[in-house]
């Protein structure tokens, strides 16, 4: 019974982070004109579900996978430099929601773990772009710092928040049969 349920866990996982990477190549555009490379996807949302239905562990998984096989595939324009932050950004945004959300594994406690987990993303992601952007985009830390309030503080909370918003709307119907799933019923 137990393998049969790592191996349904296994499926769900792979099926998320390939629903992720079909997201990212479907649905992407710019948010802010000053910077068109900063674009919005709802790729962080199957890896959500992932986080949310088998644990902030398997989040960090399929986080892993889906930014590898996106930077390698759809997004291979942005190259190691893509995958990285992707990897700091979900990955902190699906561990801090992931490990909220099994503390508190209820209505309030989704709404509780995903808006710190917009939050947790966004402050990292404010440090990640100071230390990673001019490491491999050659540009000076002033000049990443002078975009972090008018565009890449913005951005990660508007990305993550409609990420958000939209997972609140999908996982409590899917919630079910996610554990019907599971349980192979």
């Amino acid at each position: 019974m137990k393998k049969s349920i790592n191996t349904r866990k296994l499926v769900a996982m792979g099926l998320m982070a390939g629903l992720s990477v079909a997201l990212v190549f479907l649905i992407h555009f710019p948010i802010f004109p000053q910077a068109p490379f900063l674009e919005y996807d709802p790729a962080d949302i199957p890896i959500l579900i992932a986080s949310f239905a088998y644990g902030p562990f398997a989040g960090l998984i399929v986080t892993a996978i889906a930014s590898v096989v996106q930077g390698l595939t759809v997004s291979s324009a942005s190259g190691l430099y893509g995958i990285l932050m992707h990897l700091i950004s979900t990955g902190t945004y699906v561990l801090v929601a992931g490990l909220i959300y099994r503390a508190k594994n209820s209505r309030p406690g989704i709404v509780i773990a995903l808006v710190c987990g917009v939050l947790a993303s966004a402050a990292v992601m404010a440090a990640a772009n100071l230390v990673v952007t001019p490491y491999f985009m050659g540009v000076p830390v002033d000049a990443v710092k002078g975009m972090l309030l008018p565009v890449i503080i913005p951005f990660n909370v508007i990305k993550s928040g409609i990420n958000a918003a939209m997972m609140m709307m999908i996982y409590l119907p899917l919630r079910p049969a996610l554990e019907k799933f599971l349980k192979g019923k």
